[in-house]
């Protein structure tokens, strides 16, 4: 049967389809949002594109012409933003054609970013095929990331729609099960929807679920980003709520290089983390303990390496977007569900790593 959100933003509304087999009717589900398309661009991550390109591909009349990406953080760069613009122009691109991203959110952020400024910005699509991208692929951000820091460099620019096909989730290695699993633990653990106890009666590992049951945990999860999205869609506001867990984990990623430690298993910390300097700034009385545990059963590393230097961490979340006037800023919990963006002391930001540093 599948599922439906449309979000509301300042251009109007798109809509996020969650549907089995729906990759086969990708150039119908175009349509339906372009009408007007010239001509269709496809950027594909390589390993998606290995397993699922000739799927998508069988649903054009004409095929499109097909960018490959290098899986990987790697890609969000510079260098390929300028190769993918290059090659977009050469094959004749105008400002009706298509940009569809084809991967996960390393490609959607930089095939949205790329139709945001291709000759002033140009239609983007988003075909989500990780876990990870049911967060990244709704909200409009897009954008690549910088040697200072992830994400510096981009722009809000929304699709016309998310078309999401969960049976592309089942050749995901793993690790990147587990790392979209990270948001959506962030989604229940911000919100008062009652997902955090959806998940705990639902799901015991969810690469198990079936078809309606992933598909349900899809739909819960893209709904508690929607609906902050909605409210706040260029961040002057709660949508930075949206980042709990991320201000620690961005500077993870970074410090370990890249690709190192995936997205997921670096929010994880900054999660444990922002929940200590919730009880330290806010005395607020945090199930940590039972939220530790739910991660160690899902596979995540709840330990921080003695290997990482505090102080160069400290410094990389200086340059955290949150910051302003060189303070540290942290989505903290008041309470399960009630997020809010607070100022925090140098000192307890090093507490709270001390906090969720190994004992080894």
């Amino acid at each position: 049967m599948g599922k439906r959100l449309d979000i509301i933003n300042s251009g109007g509304s798109y809509p996020v389809e969650i549907e089995h087999g729906l990759r086969f009717r990708t150039e119908e589900k175009i349509r339906q949002v372009c009408p007007d398309a010239t001509s269709v661009f496809l950027i594909a991550d390589e390993n998606a594109a290995s397993h699922y390109l000739n799927d998508v591909l069988s649903s054009f009349q004409q095929p499109p012409h097909v960018i490959f990406l290098q899986p990987g953080e790697g890609s969000k760069s510079i260098e390929e933003l300028q190769r993918v613009l290059t090659e977009l122009l050469e094959h004749g691109a105008d400002r009706k054609s298509v940009v569809a991203a084809l991967g996960g959110g390393v490609t959607g952020d930089l095939a949205g970013f790329a139709a945001a400024v291709l000759l002033r910005g140009v239609s983007f699509v988003q075909i989500p095929t990780t876990l990870l991208a049911h967060d990244s692929s709704v909200g409009g951000k897009t954008g690549i990331n910088h040697p200072s820091g992830k994400n510096l460099i981009g722009a809000f620019y929304a699709p016309a729609a998310v078309l999401y096909d969960p049976a592309m989730l089942q050749t995901l290695p793993e690790g990147e099960w587990r790392s979209g699993f990270a948001e959506v633990i962030k989604h229940s653990l911000i919100s008062r929807s009652g997902f955090l106890e959806w998940l705990s009666d639902n799901v015991n590992n969810p690469r198990d679920l079936q078809d309606e049951a992933l598909e349900e945990l899809l739909y819960r999860s893209i709904q508690v980003k929607a609906s902050i999205v909605e409210e706040d869609e260029f961040e002057a506001g709660v949508r930075a709520y949206l980042n709990f867990g991320h201000t620690l984990g961005h500077a993870i990623e970074a410090e370990a290089g890249y690709g190192t430690w995936t997205h997921g298993e670096a929010v994880a910390l900054g999660m444990l983390a922002a929940m200590h300097l919730s009880r330290f700034k806010l005395q607020a009385d945090l199930p940590l303990e039972n939220v530790k545990e739910l991660l160690e059963n899902h596979g995540f590393q709840t330990a921080l390496p003695h290997s990482f230097d505090h102080q160069k961490l400290l410094e990389r979340m200086k340059r955290d977007k949150k910051t302003e006037a060189g303070n540290l800023r942290f989505v903290l919990l008041r309470e399960l569900g009630m997020p809010e963006l607070i100022p925090v002391e140098t000192e307890l930001v090093k507490e709270a790593l001390k906090e969720v540093t190994s004992d080894d």
